[in-house]
């Protein structure tokens, strides 16, 4: 198995180091003496940071010269209500503007570019009870899937040795568990509309693994990062109440969601019904270490006294 340990410590270069996912990346490597070069949107201030702004201007190909991988994680939540057309604006740009920047930098390195892997999301995908999508699923409708998909072409726009990563909602305080918490701990938790919605998710950690697997063996094209067992939102929800001690009662009507939250976002992550299989992960390899939705809540948050 392909994994974090035991592999040359070639310099990473990282976009979007800030946010959840790419301080825990960051965190992994550097903990395992990998050189990580960070991209950040503010003066530099260490000698490992260098200042960007893709939205003004082009990224020096020199910063990824000698790199071993360029990861691009970049992107505003799609967790933020509602979607107003000045907010979808922010989640199209923030996006597709760095993605462009750091695949136009890899591609003017040519043959000694280093691997490209970038951000992107099980949105891609379009609803569809009772099936399960590997990564040759078809492109969904939609403006999340729409968004998605050109997310993945700004990425290939860099050449062949690019890997888009199609990665789902993560089981943690600051990710998927974040408004669930909220309710849960004062009483509120229970099915989301039916509850039996098949909802795609990954742990944090199997997540940071799952992007150095990409990054070790060289795998290009996308790649699901979503947990290897099918779980519905109820799964998720009542393993959340019983981990903090608190009731999974109260049922929560989709027409409800939809008139605080706006419908397209509540019809696109909340009401979905989606099961994403990482065929591409586990053929080559990968183990997770939460292999299941219960797995990922015990580990992402304390047990309630």
């Amino acid at each position: 198995m392909a994994d974090t340990a035991g592999h040359a410590p070639g310099r990473v270069v990282v976009a979007g180091a800030s946010g959840l996912i790419g301080g825990a990346l960051i965190a992994s490597l550097e903990a395992d003496g990998v050189p990580v070069t960070r991209l950040v949107r503010r003066p530099a201030e260490s000698p490992d940071e260098v200042e960007w702004d893709p939205t003004r201007s082009r990224l020096d190909p020199a910063v990824l010269d000698g790199a071993r991988a360029v990861v691009g994680l970049n992107g505003a939540s799609i967790g933020r209500f509602p979607w107003s057309r000045r907010y979808k604006h922010a989640l199209v740009w923030s996006r597709i503007a760095p993605t462009q920047a750091l695949a136009a930098a890899v591609r003017a390195l040519g043959a000694d570019a280093p691997a490209f892997v970038s951000a992107s999301a099980v949105g891609y995908y379009p609803t569809h009870p009772g099936e399960a999508l590997t990564e040759s699923g078809p492109q969904g409708d939609g403006f999340l899937a729409e968004l998605t998909g050109e997310w993945e072409h700004a990425a290939r726009t860099a050449g062949e040795n690019v890997a888009v990563l199609r990665t789902a909602p993560i089981v943690h305080p600051e990710g998927v568990l974040k408004p669930l918490m909220l309710l849960t701990r004062a009483g509120l938790s229970g099915p989301i509309g039916r509850g039996t919605q098949v909802w795609p998710w990954i742990s944090l950690p199997d997540e940071v693994r799952a992007i150095r697997h990409v990054i070790d063996t060289g795998i290009t094209g996308p790649v699901n990062l979503s947990g290897p067992t099918r779980a519905t939102a109820n799964d998720l929800g009542f393993a959340l109440a019983m981990r903090m001690n608190r009731p999974y009662l109260l049922r929560a009507p989709v027409w409800g969601m939809e008139l605080v939250l706006g419908r397209e976002p509540v019809q696109a992550l909340l009401a979905c019904d989606l099961e994403v299989v990482p065929q591409v992960l586990t053929s080559s390899g990968f183990r997770f270490t939460h292999p299941t939705v219960k797995d990922a809540v015990a580990d992402a948050v304390p047990a309630a006294a």
